[in-house]
Parts: C-alpha cells; structure tokens; sequence
C-alpha cells in the first residue's frame, strides 16, 4: 500500500464513525474532535478513546480505556495485528464499555 491508498482508506475509516456519531440516538454524551490525523472521542465520565494514523507504518492505532491495539489493512478490512479482530469489533466494544449505551460501528 501507498502513503495515498493508506490516507484515502483511513479518512473513510473516520468518516464512517463521524457519520455514526453523528447519527448517534442515546442518552450519552460524546464529544469528539479530529485534528491531525487523531480522532478524540471524550465520554460523559471523561475517558476518552483516540484514534491515530501512524503514516510511516501504515496503521490505525486505537487507544481505549482497556487497551491499545494496532490495525492493519488486509482482507478489505482494518484488522488488529495481535488477535485479527476487526476495528469495529474491538471499537464498538469499547464504545459500549465507555459510554455505557451499546452501539455497532460497522
């Protein structure tokens, strides 16, 4: 993969979970912001998960309040580079966790 076939997948990556952010029903209050490449998602008890590009790796890091996990592009799909678990398995559970409300990102 290129530097410009990593960029064009992970800005698709972050407009599919702005759009459900945006679209979000529950009770919960999340804030978030995306600047330089790093997603903040700030909930309601102040934890937070951050999302980062790290372009020289081509990677999507996920940082939550259980753990950090390192993703990979391959199969069409953002896969974790330890269990291959998907991004949104692994985010959609740390979302719930966080926000207390259960929610699916796909």
């Amino acid at each position: 993969m290129n530097d410009s076939e990593f960029h064009r997948l992970a800005d698709l990556l972050i407009l599919n979970i702005e759009q459900i952010l945006d679209s979000f029903e529950g009770s919960t209050d999340i804030d978030y912001e995306n600047h330089g490449g790093v997603m903040t998602l700030t909930f309601e008890d102040g934890s937070r998960i951050i999302i980062n590009r790290q372009e020289p790796l081509h990677q999507i890091w996920l940082a939550t309040k259980t753990g950090g996990y390192h993703f990979n592009y391959q199969d069409k799909r953002w896969s974790c580079d330890r269990s291959g678990e998907a991004f949104f398995t692994l985010f959609s559970e740390a979302f719930s966790l966080q926000s207390g409300e259960k929610i699916v990102f796909e």
